[in-house]
């Protein structure tokens, strides 16, 4: 906090597939912890989304159950702006204008362009090589001071500062240039059936991950049946063939707080049968509260549409604020609003 002034932290998700406890363990769990001492701004990244095609009526249910389960976790409404990224107009207004300062070359480097892309049967349009400005965008129109990401997404901070940096020079002091948050723990929670891929909220089979909001039942068969190796040993090891183990360990430690070392320790001379089942047990206790917490939400949409309607018009007023700065700067005569 700076002369009174709270460091704003701002966050978005794609509203496809389904939140995993890799995005709990990663993030959502931090952000409870956040939201006493920043300004916080977490949306919903919907028109992200739409970089893939989607079904209309699933993508409005998605969008919806993602803000109930930021709820769910712990996540207040009146110490947290979380609202929908299509509900504020400012998003796609200001992506034309870095648009104009982004170069071909500075976008084509993406990685997870060239990744996706070169995916067979892949859906190439404009809209998936021109996302990370409308991503630079999501994060200046409120100067965001940091902003909680994986490694995958580092790349597009760091073009989202260069941006920042670019507009600055060339019209004057104008964006915060971000900073990325990298968790050192518990950042990549890896695939229960391929530990050695990150577990994907869009992983089609669903065998590999967990969702937040499973069913108990189905949480503790994918823990029990979760791929280790054919030793004994629970040791915490970098090697790859020690990669399943790693992850449940890597689970069970920031799900309980306790370092890894404590549980190498509690389980010297156990096999990973009891330790799979005491995992299992603390997994469900603490997703079925935040599961139960939001099927009731989405019960009650009348809520769920007061939260968003309040965190759009505060993210609004934010967004024409920084707008009508930089219309101003660019040379744009502009209307009222």
């Amino acid at each position: 906090m700076e002369n009174g002034k709270k460091k704003i932290i701002l966050s978005g998700i794609q509203p496809t597939g389904q939140l995993t406890i890799g995005n709990y363990i990663g993030a959502m769990k931090n952000f409870v912890r956040l939201q006493n001492d920043y300004e916080t701004l977490y949306m919903v990244v919907d028109l992200h989304a739409l970089t893939v095609p989607q079904d209309p009526k699933e993508l409005r249910h998605k969008t919806l159950s993602v803000i109930a389960q930021y709820i769910a976790v712990g996540l207040d409404p009146d110490k947290n702006n979380l609202f929908i990224q299509s509900h504020v107009t400012g998003h796609t207004e200001l992506t034309w204008i870095l648009g104009c300062l982004t170069g071909l070359g500075e976008l084509s480097r993406m990685t997870q362009f060239k990744d996706k892309s070169s995916k067979p049967g892949a859906s190439i349009n404009a809209g998936l090589f021109t996302y990370p400005i409308l991503m630079a965008s999501d994060i200046l129109l409120y100067n965001a001071d940091f902003v909680p990401v994986g490694e995958d997404q580092k790349q597009h901070v760091e073009l989202t500062r260069d941006i920042a940096v670019k507009f600055n020079y060339r019209y004057s002091d104008t964006f915060t240039v971000p900073e990325p948050i990298i968790p050192k723990s518990g950042a990549r929670i890896m695939d229960l059936q391929n530990p050695l891929a990150k577990m994907s909220k869009s992983d089609t089979g669903g065998t590999g991950r967990i969702a937040l909001i499973d069913d108990p039942n189905i949480v503790a068969k994918r823990i029990k049946s979760a791929v280790t190796d054919s030793g004994m040993e629970i040791k915490f090891s970098e090697g790859d063939e020690k990669a399943g183990i790693r992850n449940l360990l890597t689970i069970y430690s920031n799900l309980t707080d306790t370092p890894v070392s404590e549980l190498e320790d509690k389980y010297i001379g156990k096999g990973y049968g009891d330790f799979k089942k005491d995992l299992a047990d603390i997994v469900v206790e603490k997703l079925t509260p935040i599961r139960n917490k939001h099927d009731d939400l989405m019960k009650n949409k009348d809520y769920l549409e007061t939260v968003l309607r309040k965190g759009a018009s505060a993210a609004q007023d934010k967004a024409w604020r920084m707008l009508s700065k930089v219309y101003r700067k660019v040379g744009l005569v502009q209307a009222s609003r």
